[in-house]
């Protein structure tokens, strides 16, 4: 159950404010259908998570040792820092109208857009900390859809309302402090 709630309360809490949230906004304006926009934002998650936390776990397996997780620790503290620079969606990454309808575009749109962002790498790192792939696969997918359901639901209310600097200031308390846990779990042997 830990790497469950572990990976949902740091994917839910670095995407806030992430690019994807406001790509989920941005899909939710402009197709005004909430369900496959979800849908797409689901599949595209647990496609995208799965390779990330396989990976994870994969590098972890091939790299035991207590310098491997010295590194896994100062990936997480590295994300804390990400974490507090805030993201925006870039007119080239936004999705242009397109004839094959909101789920289509949501999904390939967020597989895409999630490539390299802090969700995913957060993720790789999650995998190699914990040793079940799908328990971090449905944790992050659950911290994704916990942040972009209320986005694509309610949309630019959010925004307006939440204050995005200190929801990314938790977040990068929380990457912090499981950074410093892993890293003195470590060194406690």
């Amino acid at each position: 159950m830990e790497p469950i709630l572990t990976s949902a309360a740091v994917v839910a809490l670095a995407e806030i404010g992430d690019k994807t949230m406001l790509l989920a906004i941005v899909l939710a304006t402009r197709f005004r259908k909430p369900v496959p926009i979800i849908l797409g934002i689901l599949f595209a998650t647990l496609a995208n998570h799965a390779i990330a936390a396989f990976l994870g776990h994969s590098i972890a397996s091939l790299l035991e040792g207590a310098w491997f997780r010295y590194a896994v620790g100062a990936s997480f503290v590295a994300m804390a820092a990400w974490t507090l620079v805030p993201d925006k969606l870039d007119e080239d990454e936004a999705p242009k109208p397109s004839r094959h309808g909101a789920f289509l575009t949501t999904l390939v749109a967020f597989f895409l857009v999630e490539i390299g962002d802090k969700t995913q790498v957060a993720t790789i790192a999650l995998g190699a900390q914990f040793a079940s792939v799908t328990l971090v696969t449905i944790g992050t997918t659950l911290g994704m859809m916990l942040a972009n359901v209320p986005a694509v639901l309610l949309g630019h209310a959010i925004v307006e309302r939440v204050s995005l600097k200190w929801v990314r200031a938790i977040a990068a308390l929380l990457f912090l402090a499981i950074g410093i846990w892993v890293i003195a779990d470590t060194a406690m042997g």
